[in-house]
């Protein structure tokens, strides 16, 4: 579990590896990942869109953004948490994945941005290096 609190919105992410859904012989590694987004603040918030840097074991990075998430732009009273849950595919093993949401207060109108914890992305098939 990876967590990371920026303006009183905490985020947390908690990936796992799809064995089933991945098919190492082909380059085809598939991970789901949960967010887990509360408001800790005295303010409602709206999640209106998000970046990702999607990194592979290669050192590739492709960057993903969009509105909203999973379809939603959810409005987080203070006390109230969101969660979805997502997946990315890589070619590589093992990697890791980064970003921001963008937000916006419901009282004042300003936007502002909540980062996203950086989080790795391991199967059982990545080569084990030593330190």
């Amino acid at each position: 579990m990876y967590t990371k609190t920026t303006r009183l919105i905490k985020v947390t992410a908690m990936p796992h590896y799809l064995e089933d859904q991945s098919d190492p012989e082909e380059g085809h590694y598939v991970w789901a990942y949960t967010i887990v987004i509360e408001n800790h603040g005295r303010e409602a918030v709206q999640l209106l869109d998000r970046v990702w840097r999607i990194t592979d074991g290669g050192g590739q990075t492709q960057e993903v953004e969009g509105p909203g998430v999973v379809g939603e732009q959810p409005t987080l009273q203070p006390g109230q948490a969101f969660q979805y849950t997502s997946g990315t595919v890589l070619s590589t093993s093992s990697g890791m994945m980064e970003g921001s949401y963008g937000m916006v207060s419901a009282e004042d109108g300003l936007k502002f941005e909540v980062g996203i914890p950086a989080f790795s992305l391991d199967s059982p098939h990545q080569t084990k290096r030593p330190n």
